[in-house]
């Protein structure tokens, strides 16, 4: 299933990209609304970030994120990264994400989140890689942990 999100910023700034939806696993129980509203409330935290940082973020319109099943993340691990094996998450710098919701459930009790949770953490994380954050050193990969994460708790905390 395809759904559209248009979150757009107030008049007096530029508009926020587009995010594209597509909802591809079935084997995994989640709640897709409660994802694609988590997202919407990151996309500009991310975006901050992107202010100081080199990514293609802060210049695209349109951003497709998609949930996929193990066989087909690991196909296209393979295909564009040489890994056997499904991962997590697959940014592309034009602006495709690609998260997997088998992994995202096997790996949600290990951080004590929901299996949607994790998936909205997914997708912050790759929204943080066209940002321009990485993770392939060690110092890299704490500042990105850190970062997905103080952004998935201001994107799911409770409005007052």
């Amino acid at each position: 299933m395809k759904t559209k999100n248009t979150h757009r910023k107030n008049a007096t700034t530029s508009p926020l990209p587009e995010i594209a939806w597509s909802h591809r696993s079935r084997a995994v129980d989640y709640d897709q609304h409660r994802v694609e509203s988590v997202v919407a409330v990151a996309l500009p935290l991310c975006l901050r970030e992107a202010v100081r940082l080199p990514g293609p973020l802060t210049s695209l319109t349109q951003i497709e994120i998609s949930v996929v099943g193990r066989r087909r993340m690991a196909a296209i691990h393979r295909e564009f990264l040489g890994i056997f094996g499904a991962t997590d998450v697959i940014t592309f710098p034009y602006g495709e994400i690609l998260i997997c919701a088998d992994v995202a459930a096997e790996r949600s009790e290990e951080f004590e989140l929901s299996t949607t949770d994790e998936l909205a953490l997914y997708a912050i994380h790759g929204l943080l890689h066209l940002a321009g954050l990485d993770d392939l050193t060690p110092r890299d990969a704490r500042r990105m942990n850190q970062t997905q994460s103080r952004i998935l708790k201001a994107a799911t905390a409770p409005t007052r």
